[in-house]
C-alpha cells in the first residue's frame, strides 16, 4: 500500500507541477500587465482591471466547455478509447472558434455600457475602452490556448502547454514593455501597447499549441452527437458555474467601484498579487480532475480518491505558505506593482484578509476539481450558488448599502463565501454520491 501511495504521490507531482505552472502562466499575462502599468498610476492599473475583467467573463461559456472536454477526454484516455477522444477534441476545437468570434463581436460592441453600469469613473472607462477593444479583437486567440491546452492536459501531456505558455509570456514581456513605454525605437502607446503584446504573443502561443494537438485530432466521418452530448453534460453546470460566479463578481467589483478607484487599483493589485497563491491551487484542481477522471474511466476509484488527497495536501502547503507570506508582509508586495501610498494602504489590509481564507481556497479548488473529473458539476454550480449569492453578496450588499462599512467588511465577505463552499464541497465528496455518475457511455 505505501509503494501506491508513494507511485500517486509522484503521479500527481508530474502531472500536477506543469499544469500548476501552465496555470500561473496563462494569468501572469495579466499580472505583468498591471505590473508594468503600475508606473502610470491608479487610474490606468483600474483601466486594466476592468478590461481583464470583461475580457475574462466574456470567455466564462467556453471555459465551461473547455473542462467538459477535458473530463471527457481524460476518461476516453483512462478507458483506452483513443478514437474518440481524437474526435471528441475536434468537435470541440471547432466549437470553440465558433463562440469566442461571437464573443469577441459582443464584446466589442458592449464593453463601454458594461463598464458604465458598473459604475467606473468616466475617467477610467476613457482609458479602458481602447485596452478592452483590443483585448476583444484577440479574445479568440486567449480562448484557443485555453481549449488547446485543455485538450493536451486531458491526454495526459502537461508539459506541452506549459512549454507554450512559458513562450507566450517571454515574448509578452519583450513586446509590452517597449510598446507601453516607448523604448527601443518603438511608439508609446500606453495601454494600447499592452494589448497589442496580448495580441502578438498568444498568436504565436496558438500556432505552436495547434501543431502539438494535431497527433491527437482525428477526423470524423460524421457529426457524434454523443460526444457532444457527454461534453454538454458536464460543461454546462460548469458554465452556469461560471456564469453564477461572474454575475456575483460583477455586483461585488460594482459595490468596492463605489469606494472609489484608488480602493478599486488596491482590489486589482491586490487580486494580481494574490493569484501567485490560487492559482496553483487551480492547477492543482486541473490535475486532479485530469487524474480522477483517467482514473474513473479506467474503473480505478480507490486511486481516484488517493490522487484528490494528494493534490489536496499539495495545495494547502503551497497556498498555507503564500497566505502567511501575505499577511506579515503585504506592504512589500504591494510595492513591487504600485508606489501610490493610497493604494498600498488599502492594499495591505486587502491581502491580510485573503491570507485568512487560502486553506478553505486550497480545498475548495481541489475539491471540485476531483468532482468534475468526476462529472459531478452539478452540485459544484449550486454550491457556488449558495457560496456567491447566498453569503457573499448579501453581507457585501450590507455593508456597503446598509450599514454603510469600509471596503474591509466587502473584502472579508470573502472568507464567509469560500469557508460555506468549502464545507459543501467536503460533505459531497464524503458521500461518495460522484462515484454513480456516468460521463461516457
Amino acid at each position: 500500500m505505501g509503494n501506491g501511495v508513494t507511485q500517486i504521490r509522484r503521479a500527481v507531482m508530474t502531472l500536477a507541477l506543469p499544469v500548476t505552472l501552465t496555470t500561473l502562466l496563462q494569468r501572469a499575462e495579466g499580472i505583468v500587465a498591471v505590473f508594468l502599468v503600475g508606473g502610470l498610476g491608479a487610474t490606468s492599473i483600474a483601466a486594466v482591471g476592468l478590461g481583464q475583467l470583461l475580457a475574462f467573463v466574456a470567455t466564462t461559456l467556453v471555459s465551461g466547455i473547455s473542462v467538459g472536454t477535458n473530463v471527457v477526454i481524460a476518461q476516453l484516455w483512462g478507458a483506452r478509447r483513443r478514437q474518440d477522444a481524437g474526435e471528441a477534441a475536434r468537435h470541440f476545437l471547432w466549437l470553440s472558434i465558433g463562440i469566442s468570434i461571437l464573443l469577441a463581436c459582443l464584446g466589442i460592441a458592449g464593453n463601454r455600457f458594461v463598464m458604465q453600469q458598473l459604475g467606473a469613473e468616466s475617467a477610467v472607462i476613457a482609458l479602458a475602452l481602447p485596452y478592452s477593444t483590443l483585448v476583444f479583437l484577440v479574445i479568440p486567440c486567449t480562448i484557443l490556448i485555453q481549449v488547446l491546452s485543455s485538450i493536451l492536459q486531458g491526454t495526459g501531456d502537461t508539459k506541452t502547454p506549459m512549454y507554450g505558455l512559458i513562450a507566450v509570456n517571454l515574448l509578452h514581456v519583450a513586446l509590452a514593455y517597449p510598446l507601453i513605454y516607448g523604448r527601443w525605437g518603438m511608439p508609446a502607446l500606453g495601454l494600447k501597447g499592452a494589448a497589442i503584446a496580448v495580441g502578438l504573443a498568444e498568436t504565436a502561443g496558438v500556432l505552436y499549441l495547434l501543431l502539438r494537438c494535431r497527433p491527437i485530432l482525428k477526423e470524423s466521418s460524421r457529426l457524434r452527437l454523443d460526444l457532444i452530448r457527454s461534453i454538454w453534460d458536464v460543461g454546462a453546470s460548469v458554465s452556469g458555474e461560471r456564469i453564477v460566479q461572474q454575475a456575483g463578481i460583477f455586483i461585488y467589483t460594482k459595490l468596492v467601484l463605489l469606494y472609489g478607484t484608488v480602493a478599486y487599483a488596491a482590489h486589482q493589485v491586490g487580486l494580481s498579487i494574490e493569484s501567485f497563491s490560487f492559482l496553483p491551487g487551480y492547477g492543482l484542481a486541473i490535475a486532479a480532475a485530469t487524474m480522477v477522471g483517467q482514473s474513473i474511466g479506467a474503473g480505478k476509484y480507490t486511486r481516484a480518491k488517493l490522487e484528490n488527497w494528494e493534490a489536496s495536501r499539495l495545495a494547502i502547503v503551497i497556498m498555507t505558505g503564500m497566505g502567511l507570506l501575505f499577511f506579515f508582509v503585504p506592504a512589500t508586495l504591494f510595492r513591487a506593482f504600485t508606489t501610490d501610498e493610497a493604494v498600498v494602504e488599502l492594499g495591505t489590509m486587502f491581502l491580510k484578509i485573503v491570507a485568512l481564507l487560502q486553506i478553505p481556497l486550497a480545498l475548495t479548488m481541489v475539491l471540485a476539481g476531483s468532482l468534475r473529473g468526476a462529472g459531478d458539476t452539478r452540485f459544484i454550480m449550486g454550491a457556488t450558488m449558495i457560496g456567491m449569492w447566498g453569503v457573499r453578496v448579501p453581507l457585501a450588499l450590507l455593508a456597503a448599502l446598509g450599514t454603510r462599512q469600509s471596503v474591509f467588511y466587502i473584502w472579508a465577505a470573502m472568507i464567509a463565501d469560500w469557508t460555506v463552499r468549502m464545507g459543501l464541497l467536503l460533505w459531497r465528496y464524503q458521500s461518495e454520491r460522484w462515484r454513480q455518475i456516468q460521463v461516457i457511455r
